[in-house]
């Protein structure tokens, strides 16, 4: 049998800071054994497992790997509006007139990640 993925890891300065966030966004939970001041805490979501690990290290650069995210029970443009209150900032829209196109947000500590359209919304032309 090939490999599983276990977790997606995020380099964070707060992990518990960064995976409260995410735990949010993506309506997961955080582990029961994570607190404030840890090294790693664990978001867990329907979909996936997202392990954020402290480093010392500051992000420089754009991110190599990011996540798309397809709102489930709203609109795309509802959910940019939802995480930007949450604490996403803003950092590209390329949403077009027809409807179509994404919005690259950035989460507290700079990571990006794209809002795509619903799958209502894709099947609805």
């Amino acid at each position: 049998m090939s490999s599983l993925i276990r977790h997606v890891t995020v380099d964070a300065a707060d992990p518990f800071v960064l995976a409260g966030f995410w735990a949010q966004v993506l309506d997961g939970s955080l582990g029961d054994d994570d607190f404030p001041g840890d090294p790693e805490a664990v978001v867990t979501t329907a979909a996936a497992t997202l392990l954020f690990v402290r480093v010392g290290d500051r992000k420089a650069v754009k991110n190599r790997v990011h996540l798309d995210l397809q709102p489930q029970d709203r609109t795309r443009d509802e959910e940019v509006e939802r995480l930007l209150l949450l604490g996403a900032t803003l950092q590209g829209d390329h949403r077009r007139p027809d409807g179509t196109g994404w919005v690259t947000l950035h989460d507290p500590e700079g990571n990006e990640f794209c809002v795509e359209r619903s799958a209502a919304e894709l099947a609805n032309g």
